[in-house]
């Protein structure tokens, strides 16, 4: 009987695993590559937000590259169109004291002297030569023959608006010298008024038609230096370049239509569409 109990482990030996350890074998070895398999995904995880965490430093690593980028282009834009204002400023304005009380101090650079770059001969002799004949009403700016101060926005001073009124009459009748006159005399008498602006721009605006572009650059860029929050700011910044084009200074003219998005962001598409139309024209 004995003998008996001992042989059967013996076979069961010889003969292979019972069912109950072949299946705790293969629950064993399942548990095991159930383990392998997580770690591996652990690991590959791992992998991949360390990949994901470097893209994102690249990634703001550039983004601050161009946002350092366009910084830089904008301070750029702002000193340039500034040294451009003084230097338009500077026409006709002489120094006889020989003092540089004319000289603007740019934002990012050092104070630039208002100095005035002539056209070349031949222009400045075409100019000369070519008759200052008034052009017919209507194509003056945006005042039409019709319109008349109505159209102006309303001044604390119902004085100097009377002023204006009269400045504007005289642009509808197209007696241009008498209004730019006009015009002239109220912006200096009134530099706090809020037309004043807008006398100003009516300066270059009429030297711009009747040709005397030196004349326009100096009024639309006076008008962008002393008011540049203004409605006609755009307008005078578009007027600038098309006047420093037309007196020869391009490359001048080129950057200051360029700059005009930046500058002004929220100008009417027309001036936008003016401005790049200008410079796909003149700057190549």
């Amino acid at each position: 009987m004995a003998f008996v109990m001992l042989a059967a482990p013996a076979q069961a030996g010889l003969f292979g695993e019972s069912d109950e350890e072949k299946a705790a074998r293969v629950h064993e070895q399942n548990q095991d590559a159930a383990i392998a398999d997580l770690k591996q995904r652990v690991n590959d995880l791992e992998e991949s937000l360390r990949q994901s965490t470097g893209q994102n430093e690249a990634l703001s690593h550039q983004v601050q590259q161009l946002n350092d980028k366009i910084e830089r282009q904008k301070k750029d834009f702002e000193y340039r169109l500034c040294a451009i204002s003084a230097q338009q400023l500077g026409a006709g304005q002489g120094q006889a004291d020989g003092s540089d009380a004319s000289a603007i101090p740019c934002p990012g650079g050092a104070p630039v002297t208002q100095s005035y770059n002539a056209p070349p001969p031949a222009a400045a002799q075409n100019a000369a030569a070519a008759p200052r004949l008034a052009p017919p009403p209507g194509v003056l700016g945006t005042l039409s023959a019709g319109k008349t101060a109505s159209n102006a926005p309303p001044s604390a001073n119902p004085q100097s608006h009377g002023q204006f009124d009269s400045a504007l009459n005289l642009l509808a009748k197209a007696q241009y010298d008498e209004a730019r006159a006009q015009f002239r005399a109220f912006a200096d008498a009134n530099p706090d008024d809020e037309l004043a602006p807008q006398a100003i721009y009516w300066v270059g605006d009429i030297d711009f038609v009747q040709k005397d572009y030196a004349g326009a650059a100096h009024a639309f860029a006076e008008q962008i230096k002393k008011y540049p929050a203004s409605t006609r700011s755009p307008d005078s910044m578009l007027k600038l370049g098309r006047s420093l084009i037309a007196m020869g200074q391009t490359k001048e003219g080129c950057m200051t239509l360029g700059a005009l998005n930046a500058k002004y962001p929220t100008a009417s598409k027309t001036i936008a569409a003016q401005a790049a139309s200008e410079r796909k024209t003149s700057c190549r």
